[in-house]
């Protein structure tokens, strides 16, 4: 009986021990287990706050390229409106305070006081401190008249001179100058102005608003040169003529020359002025070699006088 009992508290403490161990398995697993939960938390957060980092960098990337734009659309807008500013309205060259537009200088009455900056083209003539020159911007051209001038100044005003001029509008013959006694002054610029094909505006009211430009006339035929009573002129030989020196004919070589070129049964009356190119250029030797009939291309200032009457500068072979 004792023996039984002894076995009975042995079982049973055998018992207690084994529950114990499971209670203290269960305890530390269940540790464990909660460490890990942490650790999984942690590193959860860590990959958040990661992925909120990289969201910070992006956003601050796309604000950098949003500023980036920003900034080349700011230079673009102000590269054009530098661009702008060096042309007036409706694309007209820009002047300097108190100095007429080719369209102002256009409107303005005969007698009236003009200053204008343009640039010089050619140079017809220098005499007594007075210069005449042919001159030209981009939207019109201006004849001016014995302006006043020095000689040294006089070899400064090769073409594509700007220069800035002062004086009064006037009208001679129909030519619309710059009158004589007008001064001027050097300015920091160049522009030679390319030739322009006036050709299809023989015969219409459009040609003068061309009046003084650099042009170009092309397949015009060479006529007979005629008397104020509409006869052909004759040389000593009986022969019609091509060109006449003087425009009567009373002058003789290095004086201007006249001839007739016509172009749909129009004719007009064409000029080479010895002061502009005298008998030792290509264009005078040129029209002393006319002959009637001759197809020819012409270019020149287109002056004035009762009419068209360019001052041609160069004659060549039609094309």
């Amino acid at each position: 009986m004792k023996r039984f009992s002894t076995l009975l508290l042995t079982a049973a403490l055998v018992f207690t021990c084994t529950a114990c161990g499971s209670e203290g398995d269960s305890q530390g697993s269940s540790d464990v287990n909660s460490e890990v939960q942490d650790s999984s938390e942690a590193s959860t957060e860590e990959e958040s706050e990661v992925q909120d980092s990289s969201e910070a960098d992006a956003s601050q990337e796309s604000e950098a390229q949003d500023s980036s734009e920003a900034s080349t659309e700011e230079e673009s807008e102000a590269q054009d409106s530098s661009e702008a500013g060096t042309e007036g309205a409706e694309g007209t060259e820009a002047k300097s305070e108190g100095v007429m537009t080719y369209a102002e200088y256009d409107a303005a009455a005969l007698e009236s006081e003009v200053v204008i900056e343009t640039y010089v083209q050619a140079k017809q003539s220098w005499w007594e401190d007075k210069a005449t020159v042919y001159t030209q911007d981009k939207d019109g051209a201006y004849f001016v008249y014995n302006m006043v001038c020095s000689e040294e100044d006089y070899e400064k005003l090769v073409p594509g001179t700007k220069i800035k001029v002062t004086g009064y509008k006037t009208e001679w013959s129909g030519e619309v100058e710059v009158a004589e006694g007008a001064t001027f002054e050097i300015l920091e610029g160049n522009y030679i102005a390319p030739v322009e094909d006036v050709t299809s505006l023989l015969g219409s009211d459009d040609l003068i608003k061309h009046q003084n430009k650099f042009v170009a006339f092309k397949g015009m035929t060479v006529e007979p040169c005629k008397d104020a009573d509409g006869n052909n002129i004759k040389d000593a030989d009986g022969n019609d003529v091509a060109f006449l020196y003087n425009w009567d004919g009373s002058g003789q070589e290095g004086d201007d020359l006249y001839f007739n070129v016509s172009l749909n049964g129009n004719t007009y009356t064409f000029t080479v002025e010895s002061y502009l190119c005298d008998s030792s250029t290509d264009v005078y030797k040129a029209v002393q070699g006319l002959n009637i009939g001759d197809k020819i291309d012409m270019e020149g200032f287109l002056y004035w006088y009762e009419g068209v009457n360019p001052h041609i500068t160069s004659v060549k072979t039609a094309e």
